[in-house]
């Protein structure tokens, strides 16, 4: 049996996530937009770390975190993270006394939920904080039509009552990231219809809010008291632009690996399962340890490329579920070379390449930037860069 201990584990990949540019970025939306902000941290901070990322943007100014559902709500608290934090996707079972006690805000978007709530705040002997949600055109969640004013008449009683208090208003945009598009007019008057209906029943919130990030950028007429910021707060310009960086975001996610493998081979060289590639001359061809299973789509095959010995270079056959192949050429790569999947991309100004983005790869894979940082698979380490700085 071996004698030595394990004491570190190399990563096949790694995420390194700048804190510092989440921060620089929250500052540069909060300058554009002129209100408050509200960080959104779901889906683990779209794959870059709930906790060291909400902690930042808290740092950087964000008034308040935005989260999915109550375990994602609750992991802040229980990290001592301690600023307002808004959960909005719940079960009609869900267990709202602890989502209460942790003095979470819960999104009300019907009546069962509204009630469930009151009926749990009540068993706490203390008012639950309600933020009641108003569809403007998603026709996804939120209260529309002849179920808004029914919403928030009873919203009121349960306010009068002690078992809630309605903290704020707020709805979602359908087509923000389509500057002009005439249906953010009429969203817009549907909101301010729904929030003419809710202070006119007698509700007085403190937070109104419509804007996420294309309309926090882009759209001053939806922002009220905060904009809720989720893809430009990690960088990505939610407009889809794939090249330099507008608005001064910087991307905050650099996906990166090493070249485990090397072959040459002659022209006619099969590439991977099919096989879908085959080489036209003499080349070299790099395996990298990441796959489907890490967050390289396949629907990128013979889309994508990677940054490697000083310029791009396309992924060749199929991606597996494990591990992809670069052709170099006749590149003087070495094994442990290091390779990045994707990162900031050039700077605003350059001539010079670099890096792909996480943009290009969700045009390469016929998806969004969302999709494309969300999806880097658990087993790739998160390494998060600049802490302190992020806070400063």
């Amino acid at each position: 049996m071996p004698t030595g201990v394990i004491n570190e584990t190399v990563q096949l990949a790694e995420a390194v996530i700048d804190l510092a540019a989440i921060a620089e970025n929250i500052r540069t939306i909060a300058a554009i937009a002129r209100t408050g902000l509200m960080a959104v941290v779901k889906a683990d901070a779209f794959g870059h770390g709930a906790v060291p990322v909400a902690r930042a943007a808290v740092g950087a100014g964000a008034a308040w975190l935005g989260v999915t559902s109550a375990t994602e709500a609750v992991a802040l608290r229980s990290a001592g993270i301690d600023a307002p934090v808004l959960s909005w996707l719940h079960r009609p079972d869900e267990d709202f006394t602890r989502l209460i006690a942790a003095d979470v805000d819960i999104a009300v978007s019907n009546l069962t939920h509204l009630r469930a709530i009151a009926d749990a705040a009540s068993e706490l002997g203390v008012p639950a904080a309600v933020q009641l949600k108003a569809d403007v055109g998603l026709s996804r969640n939120g209260a529309s039509g002849d179920e808004w004013p029914e919403l928030v008449a009873w919203a009121r009683k349960h306010e009068a009552a002690g078992s809630v208090r309605v903290r704020g208003v707020w709805s979602h945009l359908t087509n923000a990231d389509v500057p002009g598009c005439p249906g953010i007019a009429r969203q817009l008057s549907t909101f301010q219809e729904a929030l003419r209906i809710a202070r006119e029943t007698g509700l007085d919130p403190d937070v109104v809010h419509l804007a996420n990030s294309a309309a926090a950028l882009a759209a001053p007429q939806t922002r009220f008291d905060l904009c809720r910021i989720g893809l430009a707060m990690y960088g990505v310009d939610p407009f889809g632009a794939t090249g330099r960086r507008r608005y001064g975001l910087r991307p905050a996610m650099t996906l990166r690996s090493r070249v485990i493998n090397l072959k040459r081979v002659p022209a006619g060289t099969g590439v991977s399962y099919g096989p879908d590639h085959v080489t036209d001359r003499p080349t070299t061809l790099a395996l990298l340890p990441l796959g489907y299973a890490d967050g390289l789509s396949r629907t990128a095959e013979g889309r994508a490329w990677v940054w490697l010995a000083g310029r791009r270079c396309p992924i060749v056959g199929r991606i597996a579920m494990d591990q992809c192949v670069v052709d170099v050429g006749d590149l003087p790569v070495a094994l442990g070379d290091p390779v990045v999947v994707f990162g900031p991309g050039a700077e605003p100004g350059s001539p010079d390449p670099a890096e792909p983005t996480a943009a290009e790869w969700a045009r390469w894979a016929g998806t969004n930037p969302h999709e494309v940082l969300t999806g880097i698979g658990a087993r790739v380490a998160r390494v998060h860069l600049h802490g302190e700085a992020a806070t400063s």
